[in-house]
């Protein structure tokens, strides 16, 4: 079995994160766990109920869902005006799509049939590329898309579908902030500047973001930058692999396919080689 041999391994999960360091124990790592976000409902969400009404109308041509949190937060949204039944007998008349598996079984628990899957390793250019080969005899100009966000805009996708002379309308249903409890990241950026992190996993773009952002209030970016680069940086797919590269600190491992056990099993793997290369 692939093993850490005792390395030091961070996980930034948060809604995983017992999972997540029960995964890294199995494989032979010490975990250090700092959940690095929190998912948080809109409070008044216009957008979403505006889109509920839209699509009992027939306004809307296709429905995206990139993420199972979000159909459930557009759900918790529209409440008590589109119940549960009314809101899925209006997607089951429009072609709906989904980035992958949790936004799928969170529509099958509500009956909707799905359109669109799209494929590994779930990026937007997945989500177009499956839309463009299902829509080919009808092509997508003048289509009317809603595109259920999650946390932050995606205005790749966004541009993507517009180029492709549709109309585009996001429906934001929920943001990513800071967990309220920041002591367990800030005691993880200590321990990244002393050195006495050896693999750090990342599963959003997110939590590299909110990691730089709570060592910048910390001052000790300079610190955690030089000791990243002499540890080893696991990534679980493109889209957090390309947050990486632009804050300057690529991945080392990015799983083969987008799941954390699959990325924890792989950073063990080969996390032993890789960092008696980087610190040579």
């Amino acid at each position: 079995m692939p093993t850490f041999d005792g390395l030091r391994v961070l996980s930034l999960e948060s809604r995983r994160s017992s999972e997540a360091a029960t995964l890294i124990r199995t494989f032979g790592g010490r975990p250090l766990a700092a959940p690095a976000m929190r998912e948080v409902p809109l409070d008044s969400n216009h957008a979403a109920c505006d889109f509920a009404a839209a699509l009992e109308r027939g306004e809307f041509d296709i429905v995206i869902f990139l993420t199972g949190v979000g159909v459930r937060a557009l759900l918790d949204a529209v409440q008590p005006d589109y119940p549960r039944d009314r809101l899925a007998s209006a997607l089951a008349r429009t072609k709906t799509v989904v980035r992958g598996p949790k936004p799928l079984a969170a529509l099958r628990e509500l009956q909707v049939p799905v359109w669109v899957t799209a494929p590994e390793p779930n990026t937007w250019h997945e989500v177009v590329t499956a839309i463009d080969a299902r829509a080919h005899e009808r092509p997508l100009a003048g289509a009317r898309i809603a595109v259920q966000e999650y946390g932050v805009s995606n205005p790749e996708l966004l541009d993507a579908l517009r180029a492709r002379g549709a109309a585009v309308t996001a429906i934001p249903v929920y943001r990513w902030e800071l967990p309220e409890d920041l002591g367990p990241m800030r005691n993880a950026i200590r321990a990244i500047a002393r050195g006495e992190v050896d693999v750090a996993i990342f599963t959003s773009g997110v939590q590299v973001a909110h990691l730089w952002t709570i060592a910048a209030q910390m001052r000790l970016e300079q610190d955690v930058r030089r000791q990243l680069e002499r540890s080893v940086i696991a990534s679980i797919g493109p889209t957090t692999s390309g947050e990486l590269a632009r804050t300057g600190i690529p991945r080392d491992v990015e799983a083969s396919h987008s799941k954390i056990g699959i990325l924890i099993r792989e950073a063990a793997e080969r996390s032993g080689d890789l960092l008696r290369a980087k610190r040579a």
